[in-house]
């Protein structure tokens, strides 16, 4: 059993008080006691010890482990330390089957993996008009860089005037299933960053030099080719992908988009909004 920080069930306070209990009357080297918020009170001589530091929801803590015969357990200097298992809590102290972590192994973010089977491109608005059934809507053809334009209805009409959307570059999420909307199909959905009221709402913004039909990623340059295949429209919908990231997006205090602290990105640079900061973009 490995013990880390990130991205696995919180140990209990008492499964917490069991092991580090179970630990000190099991490993005569211990010597003194271990509280239960993880703050290692007295150590005693311990085989392996070692630390890394780093930083953890805008604070910063240092992780200390080591490594014995009975078990491999992970206890951090933050007050209000957690400690994390990669398996369910049916044993406190067993075998340990691996105790060691290779170095230079990226951590495994699930956020990121959602993010990166969307399937997000640069598009090219080609014809704009207003949706004959409904006031609030835009219907536009996009070039997303397939045989055929896609047709695509936006909620934009009473935030952005229409000869604003004629032969513009915007990203598209493209792998939403085709939803009717009031007679039309719209096959797709533009993105854009709004404001908390909801008052102001811009198009996201390519950068200059994108191509439409390019398909965007979040990090860094050299993740662009790191992108897995992206999942089908009915596997967005029924693994609520979409539901799952959308949180998680905004745009930063220069108006680039990003995913967490993670860049929108094209070939040709980072994605942006006119000028909305910290706004939210579904």
């Amino acid at each position: 059993m490995v013990f880390g920080i990130d991205h696995a069930p919180i140990l209990s306070d008492l499964w917490w008080s069991e092991m580090t209990g179970s630990l000190s009357s099991r490993i005569p080297s211990v010597k003194g006691t271990l509280g239960h918020s993880g703050e290692l009170l007295a150590m005693g001589a311990l085989p392996r010890l070692e630390s890394q530091g780093g930083d953890f929801e805008g604070e910063r803590f240092a992780v200390y482990w080591f490594h014995v015969s009975a078990c491999a357990l992970a206890i951090t200097s933050k007050s209000s330390a957690r400690a994390f298992s990669s398996e369910p809590p049916q044993s406190v102290v067993g075998e340990v089957e691996s105790s060691t972590v290779e170095e230079g192994d990226p951590p495994i973010d699930p956020l990121r993996e959602a993010a990166d089977t969307l399937d997000i491109r640069v598009g090219r608005i080609l014809k704009a008009w207003r949706h004959p059934e409904a006031d609030s809507l835009y219907v536009e053809e996009v070039d997303v860089g397939e045989s055929e334009p896609r047709t695509i209805c936006s909620g934009l009409v009473n935030y952005i005037p229409l000869e604003q959307l004629q032969d513009t570059k915007v990203v598209v999420l493209a792998n939403l299933k085709p939803r009717n909307m009031r007679g039309i199909k719209s096959n797709g959905m533009l993105m854009a960053a709004s404001d908390e009221p909801h008052e102001n709402v811009e198009l996201l913004i390519p950068p200059e030099g994108s191509t439409p039909g390019e398909r965007i990623w979040f990090g860094s340059e050299e993740d662009k080719d790191k992108q897995p295949d992206a999942s089908s429209p009915n596997q967005v919908q029924k693994k609520k992908i979409w539901e799952a990231v959308q949180p998680h997006l905004k745009t930063t205090n220069d108006c680039l988009a990003v995913l967490a602290a993670n860049p929108m990105r094209t070939s040709a640079g980072v994605v942006a909004c006119k000028s909305l900061k910290n706004a939210r973009i579904s």
